[in-house]
């Protein structure tokens, strides 16, 4: 039982410094003093060092030699790692999951879509692109690939946070539809085809620091 509780509060601790990481409250490099988490959280040591070995595990903290834990720092070679892995690992789980996809899913999934359309800033945009995918992919049932595949969502969502801090306009989700339109013939294929092209899709966009500088760098669509 102790075990359990330590799990699900390392669990909460990590969620809770995944959305500061992914929204840019806590930038890269920044450190993850395991003292002042643990007050926070009211927290022994032991969950927040699960908390940290877990934000490793999604790619969003990185430990030093004598630094400690710090937010980890991405480059272009990493969004397009990401973006690749992401095609390959969610076309693998619509296969799966597609002879699994009922109406009403469908359905939920289209909600999804109309939700992401009407998004009023890029955190409400993310949750139900997020919900999109998980709706298609679930049914799969390989919580091996499930897991993977949200931990590369994470870093997906922090790329599309830096890209687009500045300004924000909801996208339309014509691959999302269309997506939905070859499931529905059942055109499996098809459907995995667009997905891929999908989450490949890079778009070139203006990262602003809280520092007030500007630079260049690629954030994932979709």
């Amino acid at each position: 039982m102790a075990k359990e509780k330590t799990d699900t509060l390392a669990i909460r601790i990590s969620r809770v410094l995944a959305e500061r990481i992914i929204s840019g409250a806590l930038e890269p490099g920044a450190r993850l003093r395991q003292d002042h988490v643990a007050a926070e959280f009211g927290a022994s040591h032991v969950p927040v060092r699960e908390a940290f070995q877990r934000l490793e595990a999604q790619g969003l903290a990185i430990s030093e030699p004598r630094r400690g834990v710090r937010v980890a720092a991405f480059d272009l070679r990493e969004v397009r790692e990401v973006a690749e892995m992401r095609a390959a690992l969610e076309a693998l789980a619509l296969r799966q999951a597609a002879p699994h996809l009922t109406r009403a899913i469908l359905d939920q999934a289209e909600d999804a879509t109309r939700a992401s359309e009407k998004a009023r800033d890029v955190g409400a945009w993310e949750e139900a692109n997020r919900r999109f995918h998980r709706l298609l992919l679930a049914p799969c049932a390989m919580p091996r690939l499930l897991a993977a595949i949200d931990d590369l969502h994470a870093a997906s969502a922090r790329f599309l946070f830096s890209a687009w801090r500045a300004e924000w306009e909801a996208p339309t989700e014509h691959d999302h539809r269309a997506i939905l339109a070859a499931l529905r013939e059942g055109q499996t294929e098809a459907a995995v085809t667009i997905l891929a092209r999908h989450v490949q899709r890079i778009g070139r966009r203006p990262v602003t620091s809280a520092t007030g500088t500007t630079r260049e760098a690629f954030a994932i669509v979709g």
